[in-house]
């Protein structure tokens, strides 16, 4: 059925659908649905296990301009027709002719789903909506939809077509937030004036190529044999490596080990014209992870590193450098990687200096494997964490996207939230003066990936030097998702080329 034709919003046509619905399993769904991304898949895939037909009421124009004359959605009509766009969704009801209390009489589903922050909400709307459902012996559940961290595309997915079925959807986005494509290869012009200071963890990064042999005779164990290593610098050090690559004058500031992998990594910058200031510690070695792989498929990883804080001597030395650094900056980027480099004095240093000289400070931790929390980093321009590391750091395994968005946003005080969601992209959020969030989902364009451990690194880096630049969050959402397929297109973190980001920006005008 097309979209058009699951869309119902006169009386009569509700009074024609409840006849027709009568002897039928219902589940009712409503809300303004604005925008459309991942986390309301899972929530309406989860509505839907429940009965045969899943009907959404959309809240109308009207009702929403009564609740905040400041918010300007989207037409219902054209809401109501992006809903009903998803093959889970059996009838859209547009509450013009009734409002929902009334349309619980009309339709008496067998359940009505409202997402798990509604379970505690007090809101007088929300009250009267539960109390409507339970009247006509609906079942009211609390539900925000099964999370996962992977995905399960691969299973549907036609690999020979990579790109077609999200370009189109990343177009949407673009076009609701007003941003003309060929505009933003323009403004990445902008990037070369651009000062930017990254501090955290370094990582050098190897990869070694082997050959399967089999399973050894010993032991059930896996026994491979080594062709061919290359070595990768990783985590701050790549952001600044990225920033350098996209025109910026890029500055890293780092503790290392007194060892070769802090020799590779010194050589590297100096080569790529990186202004760097690397602290020794005889104490720790470089962070150095191996990764074994057969073709593109990652067998194994092991790690030489130390977690521990530096000693005060040297942050006492990075303090110096940074108060020295900060006045001058455009932008600062903070990427902790929880290996001991970003303390809470050097942290609050940072804060201090950032604030004193208005200078844009972005964060990315990460904590999925490693102790850490988000919560840390206070009064950032950015934050650009996982759905794993969002959801750890509040300890909250249950709610929705946009009540964990908001809660970050609130706790954190960060101007903007750019939450990534693996293969289904990210959602960029913005907390605006009135209390209410502004968000846009951009999906991941490449279904295919062959190393996803760059994305993060290649998002942080682009968001952060196009808001220094001057962009607005959703200009730096687009061009950020564009650096990060060509980021997982290759093994290895490599950092991304200004002309091939145009190149890239350029064949999807």
């Amino acid at each position: 059925m097309s979209p058009s034709k699951k869309i119902i919003s006169s009386l009569n046509e509700i009074i024609h659908l409840s006849k027709q619905l009568e002897p039928i399993k219902i589940v009712l769904c409503s809300g303004h649905f604005n925008l459309i991304h991942p986390g309301h898949m899972r929530f309406l895939q989860y509505a839907k296990s429940l009965a045969s037909k899943l009907c959404i009421a959309v809240y109308s124009d009207k009702y929403l301009q009564q609740k905040d004359t400041q918010w300007q959605p989207f037409p219902q009509m054209e809401r109501a027709n992006g809903i009903a766009s998803l093959s889970d969704v059996n009838h859209v009801i547009i509450l013009d002719d009734v409002d929902l209390p009334e349309l619980f009489q009309l339709l008496k589903p067998n359940f009505y789903v409202m997402g798990h922050e509604f379970e505690s909400q007090q809101e007088p709307d929300v009250q009267q909506w539960i109390k409507s459902a339970k009247a006509v012996q609906t079942k009211v559940v609390f539900h925000s939809g099964s999370v996962h961290y992977a995905s399960s595309n691969f299973l549907d997915e036609n690999f020979n077509s990579p790109c077609s079925r999200n370009m189109e959807d990343y177009k949407h986005s673009c076009n609701r937030q007003n941003i003309a494509l060929n505009q933003l290869s323009e403004n990445i012009k902008q990037f070369n004036n651009t000062k930017m200071l990254v501090i955290g963890d370094t990582i050098v990064d190897q990869f070694i190529a082997c050959d399967p042999i089999g399973m050894s005779s010993e032991a059930p164990v896996l026994a491979l044999k080594e062709i061919h290593s290359k070595q990768f610098i990783g985590g701050a050090a790549i952001v600044a490596c990225h920033l350098k690559s996209l025109g910026a004058e890029s500055h890293f500031i780092s503790v290392t080990g007194n060892d070769e992998p802090a020799d590779f990594v010194q050589q590297e910058l100096t080569d790529k014209g990186i202004i760097h200031h690397f602290y020794i510690s005889d104490e720790r070695p470089t962070t150095f992870k191996i990764r074994y792989m057969v073709e593109s498929q990652k067998m194994l990883r092991i790690s030489r590193l130390e977690e521990k804080d530096i000693p005060r001597e040297l942050e006492d030395k990075i303090i110096s450098q940074l108060q020295a650094k900060i006045p001058d900056m455009d932008g600062i980027i903070v990427s902790d990687f929880v290996y001991g480099v970003i303390t809470e004095r050097i942290l609050n240093t940072i804060r201090k200096q950032a604030s004193k000289h208005k200078v844009k400070i972005f964060g990315d931790l990460q904590c999925s494997s490693q102790t850490g929390s988000l919560l840390k980093f206070i009064d950032f321009t950015l934050l650009t964490p996982t759905e794993r590391e969002t959801r750890i750091s509040l300890s909250d395994k249950d709610n929705g996207l946009e009540k964990l968005a908001m809660d970050l946003l609130n706790k954190t005080r960060a101007d903007n939230l750019l939450i990534t969601l693996g293969s289904e992209g990210f959602i960029a959020y913005h907390l605006n003066k009135q209390g209410k969030i502004q968000s846009e989902h951009f999906p991941a364009l490449a279904n295919n990936p062959i190393d996803v451990a760059g994305a993060g690194d290649a998002v942080l880096s682009v968001m952060s030097l196009a808001l220094s630049s001057g962009l607005s969050l959703m200009e730096a959402s687009a061009i950020a998702g564009c650096a990060a397929s060509i980021a997982v297109s290759r093994v290895g973190n490599t950092p991304i080329q200004y002309e091939e980001l145009i190149q890239f920006m350029n064949q999807i005008n």
